[in-house]
């Protein structure tokens, strides 16, 4: 077989590996020595969880962030060149999907390297499903703008859209403003616009609900400092 770079999903919380990624993951990351990743002291933690028997001081870190030149990021591929497998990892869940890791995947899909993407959770699309909008046409939009009169204008297009296009539209915000975010759903959007909430994914304490507007209103739930999903639709 030849040298692959696989895309190794990693849990999306403090959630049992067995219990979200399939046994053949971890054979995978137990014939790998190198790896790709946003941060090496959290990749180590969940390589250690994953496969208990690896050799974390056998392994070779590349860090991957914002500051990582494209000369770098391709750099980091010669293992392949070597014919030496490697695997890449998000801070959580799939790599390459609102992640920096897809500039590696573009580089190797340029340099004819096979790619594997392996089965593991992904947020966006777990609260997709649990939401009961429609899966057939859907958009991820990321953050939206954090000026409030942009954000207000960014919600008043998506909830447009989803009227014009009949196309969930689901966003994300940094934990700590979460509540400020849906505080500016609940007052931007018709009361008839349904909102999927979807926090902690896959976590003992997930909370995924589907309610109108107008029925968010009655009761909010608290969603501080907890990862969420934000999806609308009609």
């Amino acid at each position: 077989m030849s040298a692959s770079l696989f895309l190794i999903p990693v849990t999306l919380g403090d959630t049992a590996v067995s219990k979200v990624l399939p046994a053949h993951n971890q054979e995978i990351i137990l014939s790998l020595r190198y790896f790709i990743v946003e941060n090496v002291r959290t990749a180590r933690r969940f390589l250690k969880q994953a496969v208990p028997e690896i050799r974390i001081e056998d392994l070779t870190f590349f860090t991957l962030n914002q500051h990582t030149s494209k000369e770098e990021v391709s750099s980091f591929l010669n293992p392949i060149n070597e014919g030496h497998s490697m695997g890449i990892l998000s801070e959580c869940g799939c790599p390459a999907i609102a992640d920096p890791g897809a500039d590696v995947v573009a580089i190797a899909q340029q340099k004819n390297i096979k790619v594997v993407p392996l089965v593991g959770p992904s947020s966006i699309l777990l609260a997709l499903m649990a939401s009961g909008f429609n899966g057939q046409s859907f958009a991820f939009l990321g953050y939206l703008p954090i000026d409030n009169d942009q954000r207000i204008q960014a919600l008043k297009a998506l909830e447009q859209r989803i009227y014009t296009h009949h196309q969930t539209q689901l966003f994300i915000e940094t934990p700590y403003r979460n509540d400020r975010m849906l505080q500016d759903i609940l007052k931007t959007c018709k009361p008839s616009t349904k909102l999927c909430i979807a926090a902690d994914i896959t976590l003992d304490t997930e909370f995924i609900r589907t309610q109108t507007v107008a029925e968010w209103k009655k009761q909010l739930p608290g969603l501080a400092k907890r990862p969420c999903i934000f999806a609308l639709y009609k």
